[in-house]
């Protein structure tokens, strides 16, 4: 998902191997639901210090409770999810194709009519009581927060969201019929 948010680099949300960023061994929200509709076309830029770098054109499709990457960008994603969270907010869940697979979370933000900032959820905007209540260790030299339920996600996310970053990324949702940008070579 970070690759969702961070265009050439879902930094979705930071680069997927940033320490520091919460993932689950498998998925942990199951209740998704197509809000962007069935195929939607996206432009991505990765967001640092509050400008826009990176831009990629992706387009997804809606499969099995998922969007899949169809087109574009974001080979590092499998598929990603969207679930409504607290505060108008919700929470990006995204697969990514690392192995083994990992599933990894962000904030995503509506900043206006089809655009939306997305931040990773990271650990590290979480006090010491929560990381330590809430915080488990992967695989040996994994340096990620492993989590395994809802409360766990929700601790983090809150924390994260209560930052207001300038970093991460900017989704820009595009019309579903809008024609795609010539091959490069």
């Amino acid at each position: 998902m970070k690759r969702l948010i961070g265009g050439a680099a879902f930094a979705l949300a930071c680069g997927l191997s940033l320490s520091g960023c919460i993932d689950s061994a498998t998925p942990i929200l199951k209740d998704s639901q197509a809000v962007f509709g069935d195929r939607p076309n996206f432009q991505l830029y990765g967001l640092r210090k509050g400008f826009a770098i990176e831009p990629e054109r992706v387009t997804f499709a809606w499969k099995d409770s998922v969007y899949r990457r169809i087109h574009g960008g974001l080979r590092d994603v499998t598929a990603f999810s969207v679930h409504p969270f607290e505060n108008g907010l919700f929470i990006v869940q995204s697969t990514s194709t690392k192995q083994p697979p990992m599933t990894e979370y962000a904030v995503m933000r509506k900043l206006t009519g089809g655009v939306y900032q997305v931040t990773v959820i990271d650990e590290a905007d979480a006090d010491d009581a929560t990381r330590a209540a809430h915080c488990g260790k992967g695989e040996k030299n994994d340096r990620s927060c492993r989590i395994t339920t809802r409360e766990q996600l929700f601790a983090f996310a809150r924390a994260t969201a209560a930052r207001q970053k300038d970093d991460g990324g900017l989704a820009i949702r595009l019309r579903d019929d809008e024609p795609k940008p010539p091959h490069r070579r």
